[in-house]
């Protein structure tokens, strides 16, 4: 596995950007935990605990409760390199939830969005 900076990161350093992204669009924190639990199987008790813990984004996926089986239906493009095609795992998962906030940013739907 590839040494990239952002595993070592705390997710707790990260979330509040996520909301405050979503919060620039009129979206709100509540959708944001909504994907976060959705794509991780977290539920908020969980999500607040991991946040609590300062657990950086390595430790909070390989303690996730269940990856969704829907994950590879997230398809698109992030920091210009598609979702679908990035080799690391834990990269691939982080990834992905940030295709997930940029989707909720940009007003989509959450149907669509958690892909339902």
């Amino acid at each position: 596995m590839a040494d990239h900076k952002i595993f070592a990161m705390a997710f707790a350093k990260v979330y509040p950007m996520y909301v405050q992204k979503a919060e620039r669009k009129n979206r709100t924190k509540e959708e944001v935990d909504r994907i976060i639990c959705w794509l991780t199987g977290y539920d908020k008790a969980g999500l607040q605990k991991q946040i609590d813990q300062g657990n950086d984004f390595a430790t909070f996926f390989a303690q996730a409760p269940a990856i969704h089986p829907n994950i590879s239906l997230i398809k698109g493009g992030v920091c210009g390199v598609r979702v679908e095609e990035i080799q690391d795992p834990l990269m691939q998962k982080i990834r992905y939830l940030d295709k997930l906030i940029d989707e909720l940013a940009k007003g989509k739907a959450m149907e669509k969005i958690l892909r339902q």
